[in-house]
């Protein structure tokens, strides 16, 4: 009696997770691990287990090719432990030179068996277009690599999803035909490999980069188009049965999906009901970066009706995954004055071009002089015009005296990244890249005049306020 007295008391001490409270996600952004490295798990997918998320994605080395599955979990949804590489380059000589994409894991109650899904190609082509499989008894141990194949023997598989239903059954979808269609298959029941093709209902629609989710009795299968690095629309179609029939696709989010690429949709389910939340790639290849470059974009998704879904922008989301919301948040606007001119920073003739240049001008309340402060980690900020939705940037990343100032596409560049440095009751503006501050040229006071980096000193035309716009 003692003894089990004494297990039952040992098993009562064993930590368990904190219970989560609400946190605010900036999107656009690279995540970092609570050892403040970056989060790789781009074009990844979520898995819940207990009171974890395990989140496993892409990092790659900088030529692009596999480096890992890495895997991080946390309770709260940016909270993230990174927890082990759960497959690499010398889990199996064909990894050795290789590219892996958009790792998917599901489990399989039947067998105990934790089961990856993975997109597979060599090293310096698209031409394999496989599907590849690997299991683990533990949801972050290492990952037995089973080797990759074309679906059914011939169709080809690139980007991909899982779907589990709960009920015992699991789907795979993946972009066939060289993108061109998209294919729904069962899988067998020990998830390891395709029994049979449910469909292809979206024939010559070139769409990529699915996740399907269900909600009520709605499934939704969300998608992006192809256009290489660049983002474009994601469209969405539903059905009552993933068998189909499937509706047509329907734009959601901006032209762009707000610069991101779809990677997954997680349920987040708590007290007060379950949220849909978004999970998208900013891919680094848009600006020539190396995919660990790439930033994440997590959105909630809203729901009009049973049967249609929404996407807002927001630059900040907060998560509560106690009780299941996913707020977004509206960003604050500044407008920027310089102390010596009493003007304000102002992207010329309102324009959204990459290059367009950045000047002084009288305020009088226009979009393009209106300015978001991001944080982007380290006590640095992107600085984000709301009439293009560009940044704030040093031209070409130069570190000399007199470098111009434009607004560009907003990438990872420190050339980006600016400090709010305090000087008495004004601030300076000082480049992360060059160390050098924001300067209205030759102290100029006229409309137009322009605005560079130079090296810091106590200038008042180096130094800055910002009020809310």
């Amino acid at each position: 009696m003692l003894r089990i007295l004494a297990l039952v008391a040992a098993i009562l001490m064993i930590p368990s997770p904190a219970q989560a409270a609400a946190v605010t996600i900036t999107n656009g952004t690279q995540f970092a691990d609570t050892s403040g490295a970056a989060v790789h798990a781009h074009g990844g997918g979520i898995l819940k287990v207990g009171s974890y998320y395990y989140w496993f994605g892409e990092n790659r080395n900088a030529d692009d090719t596999f480096r890992a599955v890495s895997v991080y979990r946390s309770t709260d949804l940016r909270t993230w432990e990174f927890r082990h590489d759960v497959l690499t380059r010398t889990s199996a000589t064909e990894l050795q030179n290789a590219k892996i994409e958009r790792p998917k894991v599901i489990y399989n109650a039947s067998t105990g068996t934790f089961v990856m899904w993975m997109h597979k190609e060599n090293a310096t082509d698209y031409a394999e277009a496989r599907a590849a499989v690997a299991t683990s008894s533990t949801v972050d141990g290492d990952y037995s690599y089973r080797g990759s194949f074309r679906p059914l023997g011939s169709y080809m598989s690139r980007d991909i999803t899982l779907y589990d239903d709960g009920a015992g059954a699991a789907y795979m979808i993946s972009a066939a035909d060289e993108n061109r269609d998209l294919h729904i298959y069962r899988l067998t029941a020990d998830y390891l490999n395709v029994q049979t093709l449910v469909g292809n209902f979206w024939n010559d629609n070139s769409r990529e980069a699915p996740a399907l989710f269900k909600r009520g009795s709605t499934y939704f299968l969300l998608t992006s188009g192809t256009s290489g690095w660049n983002p474009n629309q994601a469209r969405y179609a539903t059905a009552s049965n993933i068998a189909g029939p499937w509706t047509a696709m329907t734009n959601v989010g901006d032209g762009t999906t707000f610069g991101s690429q779809p990677a997954y949709v997680q349920p987040v389910q708590g007290t007060a009901g379950t949220s849909y939340l978004y999970l998208g790639d900013r891919w680094a290849g848009a600006w020539s970066g190396p995919v660990n470059d790439s930033q994440y974009v997590w959105l909630p998704i809203t729901f009009p009706t049973a049967t249609t879904m929404s996407l807002t922008w927001y630059p900040t989301i907060t998560i509560d995954t106690a009780t299941g919301t996913i707020t977004g948040n509206a960003p604050v606007r500044y407008r920027v004055t310089n102390r010596n001119s009493g003007k304000v920073m102002d992207t010329v003739s309102a324009s959204t071009a990459d290059n367009a240049e950045v000047k002084q001008y009288t305020w009088n309340s226009g979009t393009n002089q209106r300015w978001e402060f991001q944080e982007t980690g380290g006590g640095y900020v992107r600085i984000i015009n709301q009439n293009s939705g560009k940044c704030l940037d040093v031209s070409s990343a130069a570190t000399t005296d007199g470098a111009n100032i434009i607004q560009y596409t907003c990438g990872t560049g420190t050339n980006q990244q600016w400090s709010w440095r305090a000087t008495g009751s004004y601030f300076q503006l000082v480049a992360r890249h060059s160390g050098k501050c924001l300067d209205v040229v030759s102290a100029n006071t006229a409309d137009g005049a322009d605005i560079q980096q130079y090296t810091c000193g106590t200038g008042t035309n180096q130094q800055w306020s910002r009020t809310v716009a």
